[in-house]
């Protein structure tokens, strides 16, 4: 029983397609994928079960990375990292990815909230937190979407809050599909703090912190069979004035940072995932017998290797293309949508395939194609359905 697959990257395989990687990244790729193929992906199952060891064996896999030197790979000098820039990163995150939990063994989880941070938080907030999030020691959840309101028009957003007399905020309202909710130590809250629904413009963004009395955990909620996700409750939770971010009234800004950079991580860890379950793929139909020879030999068989290839190949271009352009500061919305709709129709394509190879075996759990299906379905939802990302791309072509 094996889930391990490394990332392909000879000609054979499926790592073709993105701009040439700097042989200083390369190296550090090289060995991201090794870390993550022998340290990680033997790990997966007792880190999807959750609860104590589940914790215990990512602190000592964390432990392993940071001894490595492969801790925070993207996180600014700073903050305990190595400064990689998007671009950089881009080329490690594929190979990090590979595994659900390779950013979080690896501390590239944290990129997203110290970004947001750095850019829209008080001083005396990013003293704060900035440390303990950048070192793993504490979480933080994005809660926007709301089980009476669909989460691709935050302007029926129902969420309040109020601003009290010395400053703080009260905050009411009810939110789900939170990831990582059980665990978090803070929740960034899209609350309502002026104007009526559908407005977009009385919309705020609050850090909340989970300890705080009126902020409730009401349940896990499976996606697929797999946990992680959360509906919370938020009862009259008071916030402290300094934990706003960014402008009163401007947090809609602030989330399409964030969701923005994490599309684009989740598209490039989305690509990792399909070269494991391509190559899986790929030596199963060599290694495979059938009454006449290989399953290899099969044209059927060898119409979903060039398919899934295929998929793949056209699908990394775009992603790279929206990376470049954020990160040299370029408006990336049209290039960022189809990056995420391509990624996650390709995702559920390769693994498809690569089940129907596996026959029945593919089903069951001797392989992570079972898991690597699960994500690629769930990925033309996570972050806006492709609905959402066809229409926004085909508006502003036409417009």
């Amino acid at each position: 029983m094996s889930q391990q697959a490394d990332v392909m990257t000879d000609p054979e395989g499926s790592g073709w397609g993105a701009p040439a990687c700097p042989p200083h990244v390369l190296k550090v790729r090289d060995r991201v994928a090794a870390f993550v193929r022998e340290r990680v992906m033997p790990y997966e199952r007792k880190l999807d079960s959750g609860g104590g060891a589940a914790r215990t064996l990512l602190r000592r896999l964390r432990h392993e990375a940071r001894a490595e030197g492969l801790w925070g790979l993207p996180l600014p000098a700073e903050l305990g990292g190595t400064g990689l820039s998007l671009t950089e990163y881009a080329h490690v995150a594929e190979a990090e990815g590979a595994s659900d939990h390779g950013p979080a063994v690896l501390g590239s989880t944290a990129l997203l909230d110290a970004t947001v941070l750095t850019g829209h938080a008080a001083a005396t907030l990013r003293d704060r937190y900035l440390p303990q999030i950048a070192g793993g020691r504490m979480t933080v959840c994005n809660a926007m979407t709301e089980p009476e309101t669909p989460g691709s028009d935050p302007g029926l957003t129902a969420t309040w809050a109020r601003q009290e007399a010395d400053g703080s905020w009260t905050v009411h309202g009810r939110k789900w599909f939170v990831t990582g909710a059980g665990e978090a130590g803070l929740a960034a809250v899209l609350a309502r703090t002026c104007a009526a629904p559908p407005s977009t413009t009385g919309l705020s963004l609050l850090l909340v912190p989970t300890s705080a009395p009126g902020f409730r955990v009401v349940r896990e909620l499976p996606i697929l069979g797999a946990g992680g996700q959360w509906e919370i409750v938020l009862d009259g939770v008071r916030v402290p004035p300094d934990h706003l971010l960014g402008e009163p009234g401007r947090g809609l800004r602030v989330i399409a940072e964030r969701v923005r950079l994490g599309r684009l991580l989740r598209c490039l860890r989305w690509l990792g995932q399909a070269e494991r379950a391509f190559t899986l793929m790929r030596d199963r139909a060599r290694s495979r017998p059938t009454a006449s020879g290989r399953l290899a030999d099969l044209q059927l068989v060898q119409r979903l290797v060039f398919e899934a290839l295929l998929a793949i190949r056209t699908t990394r271009p775009l992603v790279f293309e929206a990376v470049a352009r954020v990160d040299a500061g370029l408006d990336a919305r049209i290039e960022t949508g189809l990056a995420k709709v391509a990624s996650a129709r390709m995702l559920q394509q390769v693994s498809d395939a690569a089940i129907q190879i596996h026959g029945a075996a593919g089903l069951g759990p001797d392989t992570p194609l079972p898991a690597l299906f699960r994500t690629g379905r769930i990925a033309r939802l996570l972050d806006g359905p492709d609905e959402l990302h066809i229409t926004s791309v085909a508006k502003r072509v036409l417009g």
